[in-house]
């Protein structure tokens, strides 16, 4: 029981310290033992939004740069253009146990299920905090524990399925089947949804689930795990939410609905996103911070003819505003191109924070209804969402696909495009679609990355499980391909 005290004092503890602006409560100064964190609204509140706070509270962790940038190498999205040992096993996809960034995309979700979990037990148990408070807080728990679950079983496959803080029975737990993971993933969003509201707390940023964050994971969850029926309806609840959220598509580069202000914090576009914590040197974002360079970009966009440099249609506007160029001075020229969602590097001395991590964007919802609607045969209506995405992007529309096979290539390529550099989903997506080939041992993954990455294997759609787990969990097997 002393861990669960050390993670909640901590969890009040940086909350205070780092994160006051994610709800205006005073600091908990000494209420710190778990007997008095779940007796007011505040502390309690507190022990939440403690996880949110560090969550992006410094750079190359699970939930800012690590989440999207390994997964875009491991793809086929973008590269490190220098030497950097940890990156280049992504990139060439030979990983090992040992990699530092496959321990922290491990070991960070299974904290935050952990303390999620203590809020869970906490606020179950506590009878003094108010109704409301009580739900929402449940709510965001249990939203939180499925989302470290759902890029837990996605990195690595089966795992363990953390319900409870009893530290000794879960530190020698064995991986549980991916079916059963996304069975209890599926309830606690469910249940989640149940619990929260439209409005966002606190101070209304969008910065802590609500109703519609749920959703819009249960809907990509549905639609992970074949239930497209499920997928569909639950993304037509996200896209009837027409008073938060809209596609931003004006045509005025200067106003507000104009699709570079996407990325903005609190945009309409805006499901949830991860507020900065930590604003030195003028600092917004960790990935703008990171991809955005001011000489040769580090980060670049894969070129040749199966890159993402030339995947983009003639006069995409998700090229024109989403991506970034850089043109070296001396001969031969060769230009570069970077993701460029995230428009600030640094911002002036003193300047307002304007952008915040976008973790769930409400264009999603219209691709996940797309591929949902493909998988019913109801293609004239998977066409029409689709061209909400391709009108924004100034494209022409699509023509009813001929067949359920073409209408998926149409829906692959809106993803890639749309997609690119957020939160693994181009990775995802080439691991749990079939290879065309009719290979039911293959993935789509067996199809596109051999292309451009000759040591390709499919065994390296897992992550292998890091070396500290295989050392301290008796139970633990390793993944295929990295014994």
């Amino acid at each position: 029981m002393k861990i669960i005290y050390y993670i909640l004092s901590l969890a009040l503890i940086s909350t205070g310290l780092s994160c006051k602006k994610y709800v205006e409560i005073e600091d908990p100064k000494d209420q710190l033992a778990t007997g008095t964190v779940f007796t007011t609204d505040a502390t309690a509140t507190a022990a939440m939004v403690g996880i949110y706070s560090d969550m992006n509270a410094s750079n190359y962790q699970f939930a800012n740069v690590l989440a999207s940038f390994t997964c875009a190498m491991a793809a086929d999205e973008f590269v490190y253009a220098s030497v950097l040992a940890n990156f280049d096993e992504f990139k060439n996809n030979a990983l090992t146990s040992g990699n530092t960034y496959v321990g922290i995309m491990w070991s960070s979700p299974y904290n935050f299920i952990y303390r999620s979990n203590a809020v869970i037990e906490g606020v179950t148990a506590s009878s003094t905090l108010t109704p409301a408070v009580k739900n929402q807080l449940l709510g965001e728990a249990k939203f939180m524990r499925a989302f470290c679950h759902f890029y837990l079983v996605n990195f690595f496959g089966d795992v363990p399925l953390i319900l409870n803080t009893d530290v000794l029975s879960n530190s020698n737990k064995a991986r549980s089947p991916k079916a059963e993971v996304y069975a209890a993933i599926v309830q606690d969003l469910k249940e989640a949804k149940s619990l929260l509201v439209a409005a966002y707390p606190g101070a209304g940023e969008r910065t802590r689930p609500n109703k519609t964050a749920a959703t819009l994971l249960l809907s990509r969850v549905y639609l992970y795990t074949g239930n497209n029926a499920l997928a569909e309806s639950e993304a037509s609840d996200v896209i009837a939410n027409t008073t938060q959220y809209s596609i931003l598509k004006n045509a005025d580069p200067n106003d507000a609905a104009h699709m570079t202000k996407a990325f903005l914090k609190n945009s309409n576009e805006a499901v949830w996103q991860l507020q900065v914590v930590n604003t030195l040197g003028g600092r917004n974002t960790w990935e703008g911070n990171t991809l955005i360079s001011t000489g040769v970009p580090l980060y670049r966009l894969t070129k040749g003819a199966y890159g993402l440099e030339t995947g983009f249609e003639a006069g995409d506007k998700r090229f024109s505003n989403w991506v970034g160029s850089y043109s070296t001075t001396t001969a031969p020229v060769v230009t570069h191109y970077y993701p460029f969602k995230y428009k600030v590097r640094v911002g002036a001395t003193g300047a307002a924070v304007t952008e915040y991590s976008m973790v769930l964007r409400f264009a999603e919802a219209y691709l996940i209804r797309a591929e949902a609607r493909v998988g019913l045969n109801r293609l004239a209506e998977a066409k029409d969402d689709l061209n909400v995405l391709r009108a924004r992007a100034g494209l022409t529309p699509l023509m009813v696909a001929a067949s359920p096979a073409l209408a998926m290539a149409q829906v692959e390529q809106e993803r890639r495009v749309e997609l690119f550099s957020e939160w693994g989903h181009r990775w995802f997506d080439l691991k749990r679609w079939k290879s065309l080939s009719g290979d039911p041992l293959k993935s789509r993954a067996d199809d596109i990355l051999p292309l451009s990455k000759p040591s390709w294997k499919p065994t390296a759609v897992l992550f292998p499980i890091p070396v500290e787990a295989m050392r301290t969990n008796p139970n633990m097997v390793q993944n295929p391909g990295y014994n």
